[in-house]
């Protein structure tokens, strides 16, 4: 029965992605909102329509490979086989867990790798956004590569051994060393993590810099550490965002943003990520992530030894790395709930941070940022209601531009 289950969740996953994405496609069609007219010409939104879909087009496929790939390796037994010859290997249940997942990642990341190189080099390259040299890509990679095998793997072996050593609390004692972990590396990722890839610099003293000091104080929000990082490395995408909390708080700005935006529009933009602090909105998700993995490591707790499981992937005995993969697959609809939870509870939050900018008298700045960023980035203006209602983050580009211009 349980084998069964896990076809029919990973093909209902399957549905639910590509009606989303079909839905998605079908509202691109749609009349542009009043208040984003003149956004695009008729050559630009010639031009986002094809970005869009190309996107569309990439994203299926790669939902499809990736969810065939599952299906198959499933269907045939292969996590059963896999973890009989893992276990020829050796005796050790760390060394059998690193094996296996080791080994499965690596046919995965081979996969996929296709799809995201014609991603980054023919999709992103036709539409100017890539600025990504084939060096740079390939070094990436290996950091990534390296980091998955340091990070990932001690963080695997860490966990694989505690539930050896305590399997009754094994939950609730690899919840709290997860826990303290990751929020260690939140609290040093601009110090240990971002320099491995992109270098970051202070801003030089200026216009720009008195002028996000100046709104800082303004609002009585400590912030001493504004950096700039070399974004424009890999693409043209702008971003901001803030980073860290206590004294390690920063705040980072692409160099594509200063390069696209004026001054009142950036500071328009960082008012907005103020408001997330001022709401207390960083410390919310924090909260709501550490509850979340607490339900989940007891969930998985009481799958770890269930023979069931084992005997679904085609094993005779139950095994940590086995019965993981297999609760991360019967895990799915949960987690596809707390998903669109999850994007109603961060929309709501995005309209308060837009609230706080605007109370501050430079919602209009934040708006014509906006407006800015997503005409550059070829966003899509009419995201079909189902899909932002299950999966954004942000309210659309046209909700927020309405507030933020209200009188």
């Amino acid at each position: 029965m349980l084998f069964w289950i896990v076809i029919a969740i990973v093909i209902i996953e399957l549905t639910y992605d590509l009606t989303l994405s079909f839905l998605n496609i079908r509202a691109s069609k749609n009349e542009i909102p009043e208040v984003l007219r003149g956004l695009y010409d008729d050559a630009q939104y010639a031009r986002q329509q094809a970005y869009f879909r190309d996107n569309k087009r990439i994203g299926f496929i790669s939902t499809m490979v990736s969810t065939l790939f599952v299906l198959m390796v499933f269907a045939f037994g292969g996590f059963g086989w896999l973890d009989g010859l893992v276990s020829e290997w050796t005796d050790s249940e760390i060394l059998r867990a690193l094996c296996f997942f080791g080994l499965l990642g690596a046919v995965g990341w081979v996969v996929s790798l296709p799809i995201d190189l014609y991603d980054t080099f023919v999709i992103e390259q036709r539409y100017g956004f890539n600025t990504t040299t084939w060096r740079t890509y390939i070094l990436d990679t290996l950091k990534s590569l390296g980091l998955s095998i340091v990070l990932g793997g001690g963080l695997l072996s860490l966990v694989v051994w505690i539930y050896g050593m305590w399997p009754q609390w094994f939950w609730l004692i690899a919840w709290g060393v997860m826990t303290l972990i990751t929020t260690v590396l939140q609290y040093f990722y601009s110090v240990l993590l971002v320099p491995l890839f992109n270098k970051q610099t202070p801003l030089p003293n200026g216009e720009l810099r008195t002028a996000i000091e100046e709104f800082a104080r303004k609002v009585d929000f400590n912030l001493k550490n504004i950096y700039v990082i070399d974004g424009s490395r890999r693409s043209t995408h702008a971003n901001a965002y803030f980073t860290g909390f206590g004294r390690q708080k920063r705040v980072v700005l692409y160099d594509t943003l200063i390069e696209q935006l004026t001054t009142d529009e950036i500071v328009g933009v960082l008012a907005h990520e103020i408001g997330h602090y001022k709401h207390h909105h960083i410390l919310q998700s924090m909260l709501t992530g550490v509850l979340t993995s607490l339900v989940t490591f007891y969930l998985l707790g009481l799958c770890l030894d269930s023979v069931q499981l084992a005997q679904a992937a085609g094993c005779e005995a139950p095994s940590f790395h086995v019965n993981l993969t297999i609760f991360s697959l019967l895990y799915t609809p949960l987690s596809m709930l707390l998903g669109v939870v999850s994007s109603i509870r961060s929309r709501h939050n995005e309209r308060q941070a837009d609230h706080f900018a605007k109370q501050h008298g430079v919602g209009e700045s934040e708006a014509s940022a906006l407006k800015k960023m997503s005409a550059k980035s070829l966003a899509n203006l009419t995201p079909h209601p189902v899909v932002v209602f299950t999966s954004y983050s942000h309210p659309t580009l046209a909700e927020r531009v309405t507030a933020l211009m209200a009188r």
